[in-house]
């Protein structure tokens, strides 16, 4: 073997080493009751996001351009410094995220912890899973159904900010006018999950 051989072989050793000590300090942590917060990411149509869950549930689904870093630090200063990433603990939401993407899924039934929202937005935020798989609301008819018909522009505040896309599906909400309006992931984000799920709007 050359120099330049040796040394790409021992940094691969020490990688899967060190993948392997992360590992069991993670089952660790889980086992003793000290990760609060674990994370992992998975690749989907609409770019890498990361999925964090404390044990009540999912409390977090960011896209990359969110930065994941920033999202890590919001996690650990609003839910709890005890953040690992623990991918085993994502694994069902992981293989539920997967299915919606090949089509064979319509809703999510993991558990959900909404942590990071309260109030009026949590209110909306939750109301956005009875828009069905395939159908759109627009902001006003949410206001409506929440019971504020005045408040579009605090809905679109709510689906601005849900911690939770995807799987709380804010991108089903358009506009009055059928197109469609802003989106946390970006419109080609939003454009692709309405296309998967096959539903009609104004905006081509």
């Amino acid at each position: 073997m050359t120099s330049m051989e040796d040394t790409e072989a021992v940094a691969a050793a020490d990688s899967e080493h060190l993948f392997r000590i992360h590992g069991r300090l993670a089952m660790a942590a889980e086992r003793d009751g000290l990760l609060d917060v674990a994370y992992r990411m998975v690749d989907t149509p609409v770019g890498p996001l990361l999925l964090a869950a404390t044990q009540m549930g999912l409390v977090r689904v960011a896209f990359e351009h969110e930065g994941f870093d920033a999202v890590l630090q919001t996690l650990a200063a609003k839910v709890s410094p005890r953040v690992l990433k623990a991918p085993r603990r994502l694994d069902a939401a992981a293989a539920e995220l997967e299915q919606y993407f090949a089509g064979k899924r319509q809703g999510f039934d993991v558990p959900l912890d909404y942590a990071l929202t309260s109030g009026f937005r949590k209110l909306v935020q939750q109301c956005l899973q009875h828009i069905d798989y395939g159908h759109t609301g627009t902001y006003r008819s949410v206001a409506e159904k929440v019971g504020n018909a005045r408040a579009v522009r605090a809905v679109g505040s709510a689906c601005a900010t849900n911690p939770l896309p995807v799987v709380l599906p804010c991108h089903r909400v358009l506009r009055a006018d059928g197109t469609l309006g802003g989106y946390l992931g970006g419109l080609d984000a939003k454009t692709t999950l309405l296309t998967l799920e096959g539903a009609l709007w104004a905006h081509r």
